[in-house]
């Protein structure tokens, strides 16, 4: 071997071992550098595909004939299914109708759709209601968590001002079916009982036609579109006309609307969607005095404060909108956050192992990284066990819980150590060092 050759495998090994150190170093964060360092567009800017303006809905079987892996995920998840017609599958019914309470105002024969099958189940029954075909919802529902029928009133919640406090003239078009029914948001048309294709990419009749003229794609989109998408439907609203019309709740009787009329992926959301109120100290029915969520659905309420929203990251990044992966009651565990965080890196932790981070055994339920910055704070309806997972994801204190005057089973701490108080949960945050400077001294928060 001549001495040149020598020379010049001794470089390339030495440049391996440099390479080699550089990409060990590489922060996890690398590959979302374009989208986090993307120009922020603003709020009001639409970014639907011009094209798309002019097109209308063709319904899933259509998407399949080309997106066939796509479908095939989407059909298997829960999205898929959040409405169902009973008629063409009986089995999709969960409840027991065995069971079903006396004063009940609906029959399983009467009732044409299923909403939901995870957590609860509520069925849809044909109605005439202000001299239109509609539906509305029995005043049961099942509640699959502890198997059990329980009251449902439909009118309770923020428009409870605007329609009969009766089930029977409570129509689902208003408060339920733009988000649940593809196409019905924009179009006031059921044009597929499920939450399918379009309603994540908009109208594709034009895209059918021509390939080449494309829908909405949430991961080409700037940050806050891509979030958009979802928070049309998990977010907690109000009617948008409060705002814009300055009307009151009482004012839009058998009108008020529980989604965002008119939206389309790609629109600015905040021309179609009020979010539900919130001031930090003050306890709402949604959520709880320091902002998480008190029900389900309010997962943009609470990640529109996060500083990873803020930062450009999106739901897409940690939940597959295909699959539906990821979910709360089948999480990937640490991986899913180890994907952009790690030990040592410039996001954190800023510890070198797990054990000096969370301060419990790598294996514990105390070193899984949501039990502490995303716990169970909400319900599915007021008699379910807390199955909500917080979307906040900064650690609330056993103080802060105190203070603002949360349940403590809210509590990331006290959920496991139930035999604690609060105050003894504090200070042993306190002995560890695992306070920040701000939490040492809690302000005065005022209750109303």
């Amino acid at each position: 071997m001549t001495n040149l050759k020598k020379i010049f495998l001794g470089f390339l090994f030495l440049m391996l071992i440099v390479l080699g150190i550089i990409w060990v170093n590489i922060p996890k964060i690398t590959p979302y550098y374009t989208q986090l360092s993307k120009t922020r567009v603003g709020l009001n800017l639409d970014l639907q595909p011009k094209t798309q303006k002019e097109a209308h809905f063709v319904g899933s079987q259509k998407c399949k004939e080309c997106h066939e892996e796509e479908s095939h995920d989407w059909k298997a998840s829960l999205h898929s299914k959040m409405i169902q017609d009973i008629k063409k599958d009986p089995s999709v019914v969960i409840a027991d109708f065995t069971m079903l309470p006396e004063d009940a105002d609906f029959t399983l024969a009467q009732a044409v759709y299923t909403i939901g099958s995870k957590f609860k189940q509520r069925y849809m029954i044909p109605a005439v209601i202000n001299g239109e075909e509609d539906f509305r919802l029995g005043n049961y529902q099942w509640n699959e968590e502890n198997k059990k029928w329980q009251s449902f009133k439909p009118y309770k919640y923020w428009y409870k001002e605007a329609y009969p406090h009766d089930n029977k003239e409570f129509p689902t078009s208003n408060a339920c079916d733009g988000c649940h029914f593809t196409g019905y948001m924009s179009t006031g048309k059921r044009v597929e009982p499920s939450i399918s294709c379009e309603s994540c990419h908009g109208p594709a009749s034009k895209h059918v036609e021509d390939p080449d003229s494309i829908v909405f794609k949430a991961s080409l989109s700037d940050p806050i579109r891509t979030n958009e998408v979802c928070f049309q439907c998990h977010m907690r609203n109000r009617d948008k006309r409060i705002e814009t019309e300055n009307l009151k709740v009482k004012d839009l009787w058998m009108k008020a609307k529980d989604y965002p009329d008119g939206y389309e992926p790609g629109k600015p959301l905040i021309s179609y969607k009020l979010p539900a109120p919130f001031a930090l100290g003050e306890e709402t029915k949604e959520f709880w005095a320091n902002g998480s969520a008190k029900k389900n659905r309010t997962q943009g309420n609470e990640y529109i404060h996060d500083r990873m929203y803020q930062h450009g990251i999106t739901c897409i990044n940690c939940h597959d909108p295909h699959k539906l992966t990821n979910t709360a009651q089948k999480s990937e565990g640490n991986d899913a956050c180890m994907k952009c965080h790690s030990f040592g890196s410039i996001i954190g932790p800023h510890q070198d192992m797990l054990e000096e981070h969370t301060h419990h055994k790598a294996n514990s339920k105390g070193s899984l990284c949501i039990e502490c910055h995303m716990p169970k704070t909400a319900k599915h309806t007021g008699k379910s066990p807390l199955t909500v997972r917080s979307h906040l994801f900064t650690f609330t204190y056993p103080a802060q819980t105190k203070a603002y005057k949360m349940p403590p089973e809210t509590n990331a701490c006290y959920v496991c150590h139930k035999d604690k108080t609060l105050d003894s949960l504090q200070n042993n945050l306190k002995k560890w060092g695992r306070l920040e400077w701000e939490k040492l001294e809690l302000p005065d928060i005022h209750f109303k």
